[in-house]
């Protein structure tokens, strides 16, 4: 199914090199629209466009936008002017050539070429968009020399430029660079994989943290291994096979009312009891006995697969750290204190981290 609606642009909130936020008058009704300038050029108020309205239609959670896919006020064609030729959405209408780090023309080749290993660099694995935000004003809240990249996966939104919160984080340098890969796109470095992601934060970068996440908008279906951050496992292993240190931080709520989700989700059981073939960190955060006492069942299940160490930290310090940055990082919809162990827990990650480099510093 696809749905198409025409409207007129009423009005751009907001507007930079790769994205505008705009009204747009659809059947007598204003409606927010994303025009994303790789496909379609800047537009103006009085264009005409027409708009994705596929998933506003249904309901589903993309922030209540709708997506121009054609300018029609436009006189004749559209071209944008770049190098590369590595092609992000490969056979759609919407495929476009990026300049990949490692291309032969690509001013990082030599770089991608000539890596040996990740050295121990410390990647930490996040299964939702904002616990990447709330894992990096930690990081930076504790050591504000630490150089922090993001690697967006492709199993979420695809173009970066939707997350208004990596926007955010790279203004207040809460974030100091981002890395697209596979069909994902508009991170200040493309790379083709996850592998040539993690070697691009390392070597291009100079990352001494890697926080590795999918975009915002996560699929989940209800059924085991229907979800759309299954390749957690697969990241993890990688990690280890380019010799780095991976931490996961579990996606633990005790407030979400789908029973699937609550205490650890499914989502992460399933990712580190079945599609984790390797070693990994899991980070925990202080917990009063009761809450420690509703999880320790799923963790006697991973303790069981001889793969994981659980590194307990405080987490509570986030939310200095989100008030440090000015930051309001919802999940789901709910706040710190509808939930604080979500927050804890991505705390306790780079606490951790954070304490680990201090330490190999000193030596």
């Amino acid at each position: 199914m696809i749905k198409l609606k025409k409207g007129i642009i009423t009005k751009i909130m907001h507007n930079d090199d790769q994205m505008q936020e705009l009204s747009v008058l659809v059947d007598d009704e204003n409606a927010s629209a994303i025009n994303y300038t790789v496909f379609t050029g800047k537009a103006n108020i009085g264009d005409c466009v027409i708009l994705n309205t596929t998933a506003t239609s249904l309901g589903l959670g993309t922030g209540g936008y709708d997506f121009v896919i054609c300018n029609i006020s436009r006189d004749g064609g559209y071209e944008t002017s770049g190098s590369g030729h590595i092609m992000k959405l490969r056979y759609t209408p919407l495929q476009h050539s990026i300049l990949s780090v490692e291309e032969d023309d690509s001013p990082y080749r030599e770089k991608i070429m000539g890596f040996k290993d990740l050295g121990g660099t410390y990647v930490i694995v996040c299964p939702l968009h904002s616990m990447m935000a709330i894992t990096a004003a930690a990081l930076k809240y504790l050591d504000e020399d630490v150089t922090t990249a993001y690697i967006m996966t492709d199993t979420g939104s695809l173009p970066m430029a939707f997350s208004k919160m990596v926007r955010e984080l790279k203004e207040k340098r809460v974030l100091d660079a981002t890395v697209t890969i596979g069909q994902a796109f508009g991170g200040d470095y493309e790379a083709v994989n996850i592998y040539t992601g993690l070697i691009t934060a390392k070597e291009v970068c100079s990352a001494d943290v890697i926080l590795v996440s999918m975009g915002p908008g996560i699929t989940g279906t209800g059924t085991k291994y229907g979800f759309s951050g299954a390749d957690e496992g697969h990241i993890i292993d990688g990690v280890n096979d380019l010799k780095g240190s991976p931490i996961y931080i579990p996606r633990i709520s005790f407030a979400d009312p789908r029973e699937r989700h609550r205490g650890i989700s499914h989502h992460s059981m399933t990712a580190l009891k079945e599609l984790c073939h390797t070693h990994c960190d899991i980070s925990l955060p202080e917990m009063d006995s009761s809450s420690r006492g509703a999880i320790d069942a799923q963790l006697d299940e991973l303790a069981a697969t001889g793969r994981y160490d659980f590194r307990v930290q405080d987490g509570k310090y986030i939310i200095d750290a989100m008030e440090k940055f000015d930051l309001s990082i919802r999940t789901m919809g709910r706040v710190y204190e509808d939930d604080p162990y979500f927050y804890k827990t991505c705390a306790a990650a780079a606490k951790y981290v954070s304490d680990k480099i201090k330490m190999s510093e000193e030596k």
